[in-house]
């Protein structure tokens, strides 16, 4: 959320993107993805990722 809003800001994708670690391509992607989102909604979609990952740990266990 704070790379978005210093964009808005003015700071420049290849700046971010070198600071972060990440390829401008990429940023353009998560921002596709995640940029009409506010923080509650990216929490959520974090902790439903968590969920999914746990889920699929224990299905794993039960399938061996």
């Amino acid at each position: 959320m704070g790379i978005m809003k210093r964009t808005e800001r003015g700071v420049s994708v290849f700046e971010l993107s070198h600071e972060h670690g990440m390829s401008s391509s990429r940023f353009y992607k998560w921002r596709s993805g995640f940029g009409s989102m506010d923080a509650s909604l990216i929490g959520e979609v974090k902790d439903l990722a968590e969920l999914n990952r746990r889920l699929k740990k224990m299905y794993a266990k039960m399938s061996v």
